[in-house]
Order: C-alpha cells, then sequence, then structure tokens
C-alpha cells in the first residue's frame, strides 16, 4: 500500500528537527529511529536536499554536509527556520482549531490517556491564543449508524475490549465477527469501524450503518494497526499508460491505486490514467469493475477482460 502523503510530510519535518539536535547521525539509525528503510530515509533526505522558503535558489534551500553524506551519515548545514517555532495566523490557527476538533470526535475515545491530554491542552491554548475567532468553530462529525452501535463502538475503543458484531456485507450476507476495534474512520460520505477480524485473521473496514448489533466481550484488545508498509509498485514511464472511463461506484480506483490522473467527466463519472506493469492484475481489475467500465484505452485490455469472463463462464457452465 503506498505510503498516504500526510503520513510522510510528518516524518520529513520531524527529520529536519531531529538532525537539527543530532548531528553527524548514521543513516541506519535514523531509519530505526523513525521507523522506515535505509533507502526510505536516503529518499526522504533527496526530497529535502530541494525543498526551501520561496524563491527556492541553492540559498534558499535545505541542506545537507555532502561529505558525510557520502560516507553514509547525515549531517543537517541548514535548515531554513524549519526548526524555529511555528507562528500561525489566525485563519490559520481556526483552521488547525477546526481540523483538532475533528481527529478528538473521530479518534479521541481510541487514544491514550497522555495523548488525549495533549490533544485537550493544544486545543485550549491554541482557543486561548486566537479568541474570538475560536468560537466560531463548531465540528461534529455526523456519523450513518444506529446509536447503540456507535456508542458500543466507542465503549470498546476507551476500554480497549474486544466486539462481537453482526454484520451485513455489501452482499446481504450476514456475519457474527470478534473483532479488535483501532479506531472510527470518514471517508466517501460514510463511516467506517477499523478492526482486526479474528474470523479472517486480518485487517478490515466495516461500515458502521451495516454492523447490525455490537457487544462489547472481556477480552482485551490484542492487536494494534502496524506501520505503514512501503509501496511494493512504482509506476514509471516504462509501464504501459492505461486509461480507464469508471462510473462513479467505482471511485475506488483512484483513491486506492497510484493513478497519474483523474478527471471528472460532465455526464458524470470519471477518467483515470494509470501505469500497468501486469496485464493480470489489470484483467482482475476491470472484471472488479465491469458493471461500472465505460471505455478503456488502448481497447485491447477491455477485450481481453472480456475473454476471460467468457472462459469463466464456459467453466462454470460446463460443471
Amino acid at each position: 500500500m503506498a505510503e498516504r502523503t500526510p503520513e510522510r510530510l510528518v516524518r520529513l519535518l520531524g527529520l529536519v528537527a531531529y538532525l537539527d539536535r543530532h548531528p553527524g547521525v548514521a543513516v541506519e539509525d535514523v531509519a530505526a529511529h523513525f521507523g522506515v528503510s535505509r533507502d526510505q530515509v536516503l529518499r526522504d533526505v533527496d526530497t529535502l536536499w530541494v525543498s526551501g522558503t520561496p524563491g527556492y535558489f541553492p540559498d534558499d534551500l535545505i541542506d545537507f554536509d555532502a561529505d558525510s553524506h557520502e560516507t553514509g551519515l547525515l549531517r543537517l548545514t541548514q535548515s531554513r527556520g524549519m526548526t524555529r517555532a511555528l507562528r500561525l495566523g489566525t485563519r490559520e490557527a481556526v483552521a488547525l482549531i477546526a481540523a483538532l476538533r475533528a481527529l478528538r470526535e473521530s479518534v479521541g475515545d481510541a487514544l491514550e490517556p497522555a495523548e488525549r491530554q495533549v490533544l485537550a491542552s493544544t486545543l485550549d491554548t491554541l482557543v486561548a491564543a486566537t479568541g474570538e475567532a475560536a468560537a466560531t468553530v463548531d465540528v461534529q462529525l455526523t456519523v450513518e449508524a444506529a446509536p447503540e452501535v456507535v456508542a458500543t463502538a466507542r465503549t470498546g475503543l476507551r476500554q480497549r475490549r474486544r466486539l462481537r458484531i453482526r454484520y451485513v456485507d455489501a452482499s446481504d450476507t450476514v456475519s457474527e465477527r470478534d473483532v479488535d476495534p483501532w479506531q472510527l474512520l470518514t471517508g466517501d460520505e460514510h463511516s467506517y469501524l477499523q478492526a482486526w477480524c479474528h474470523n479472517v485473521a486480518g485487517e478490515r473496514l466495516f461500515r458502521l450503518d451495516r454492523i447490525l448489533a455490537a457487544q462489547v466481550l472481556d477480552a482485551p484488545v490484542a492487536t494494534r494497526p502496524g506501520p505503514a508498509r512501503e509501496a511494493t509498485f512504482r509506476p514509471s514511464d516504462a509501464h504501459d499508460r492505461v486509461t480507464l472511463e469508471l462510473d462513479g461506484p467505482a471511485r475506488w480506483v483512484a483513491e486506492q491505486y497510484p493513478v497519474e490522473e483523474t478527471t471528472e467527466l460532465a455526464e458524470g463519472g470519471f477518467r483515470v490514467v494509470l501505469r500497468v506493469a501486469s496485464p493480470a492484475w489489470l484483467r482482475h481489475l476491470l472484471l472488479r469493475v465491469a458493471a461500472h467500465v465505460r471505455a478503456a484505452d488502448p481497447p485491447d485490455v477491455a477485450l481481453d477482460a472480456a475473454d476471460a469472463a467468457r472462459r469463466a463462464l464456459a467453466m462454470y457452465a460446463a460443471r
């Protein structure tokens, strides 16, 4: 799964502050500190090396000692103000207050007491500094689910206890599952419970409005979200370029895969351009979204998927 931009941005900012306090650190030690690979640290340094303040001439950029870099050490020589305390304008502070209040609403119950205290004190400080402007911000996240389900999920998160849920999936199949709740999420107009499902021994997202009933169990939560995984596929110009026009229900394609561009269509739906290294992967994707495919370029990819579907149907009919 590709790393999300906010996660990398936080690490890049942390990397500058860390190297400012620890000059001449081995790349391997920095990788261990941030929980990423050595190659990822070097890519982060390459990104920072071309980042800086407006103007972006050499004297405006974050800089490292090149000689140290060649020997496997990282020595920050110019931070361009990235280690100084941040000064927020009123508009920026109000936006941050809104974001922190949304964070408190969505995952506050799952935070450790110390983390909740940090969140609360940060909000209090920002509200006090912003004054009347903060009173204009009122964040309430709407959760489309039965109130008793939401209350039970929050209890499980707060007490770090396992849940037993009755869940109906998109094919109207009802199942009972024991899950370790991790956090509540919102996105694509729905709310989800991110959890570890013991029935399938894997991480799952459960739409809250599809949870028919929930019960807090005595068993404690035994799993936690792992670190973000690095992408195993990196698109390049060497890979085939494919354009797909899809209906709205297939929008998850643009959200889950590293597409080059997304274009909204006037008549509804959208167009995505992506690089493909594996014809089998593309065939599988097209079969998954077959009901929502409007067009494909080159056309051969759609013909290949259609041929695979006909062969599968023929094998099924022969049984």
